[in-house]
């Protein structure tokens, strides 16, 4: 195993990691009127509804699912699924909203490069994301076809062993995918990539929408009327003689 792969799967997460955490707070604090989804509904609906909805039916269904496959210990669930299993299903749920986010990215990226007025209002930012999603969408489905030709689910658990690894500090994690496919790798990769670039981005909005949960336990707002002569008792068509 070389330097670079121990760099890029060893160091370069935390890396990743330590900016999208500090780099999303710093942002937030100095920066919050770019803290939005610069939505360019007000151009254009046309492809808007289809692109936008089957990517984010997609990408939430992936990144949930990426996060509780990857960071689930194996002994919490080898008990009533084996490896083999957890990685066929994760093929099929995974190829069927990688294939919803596919699609909704490519009809939001021709959306964005095809309409002049879109493209004239576009940050450079918002293409290269575009751009980086929708190859992170096709090395994901890519991955499906590798997947297949080992169903025993050995690949599976060494990738989700790195990533647990990784999460809770512990070493050996670049060790584990020295054989994997340079599939997984670039796969990896990207995705690393995409959280190092995600508070520079339209991404930040993410955030937001986590923090919406917030408005579960929040109480209700009681509000009251301020006007002179008006009572609650006052019948509306008397009120403003």
């Amino acid at each position: 195993m070389n330097g670079f792969h121990n760099f890029v799967f060893g160091i370069y997460p935390y890396i990743a990691l330590t900016i999208f955490l500090l780099g999303s707070l710093i942002r937030f604090d100095r920066d919050q009127y770019s803290w939005k989804s610069d939505s360019s509904q007000l151009l254009r609906k046309g492809q808007l509804r289809w692109g936008s909805n089957l990517f984010h039916v997609g990408i939430l269904f992936l990144f949930f699912g990426h996060t509780v496959g990857m960071l689930t210990p194996h002994f919490l669930y080898e008990h009533f699924m084996t490896a083999g299993a957890k990685q066929l299903m994760a093929m099929v749920s995974g190829g069927l909203f990688g294939l919803f986010g596919f699609v909704g990215l490519s009809i939001l990226l021709h959306r964005r490069l095809s309409d002049a007025r879109i493209r004239a209002t576009s940050k450079t930012s918002d293409i290269v994301l575009l751009w980086l999603l929708w190859a992170q969408f096709a090395l994901g489905l890519a991955t499906i076809p590798l997947s297949a030709q080992h169903l025993d689910g050995g690949m599976m658990m060494k990738l989700a062993e790195w990533a647990q690894r990784i999460v809770t500090f512990r070493g050996g994690a670049a060790e584990l995918i020295a054989d994997a496919s340079w599939v997984f790798k670039a796969h990896m990769f990207l995705g690393m990539s995409i959280f190092l670039v995600f508070p520079f981005t339209r991404l930040v909005h993410v955030w937001s929408g986590f923090g919406t949960l917030a408005y579960v336990t929040r109480p209700y707002q009681v509000v009251r009327s301020r006007r002179i002569g008006m009572t609650p008792q006052q019948p509306l068509s008397q009120r403003g003689r």
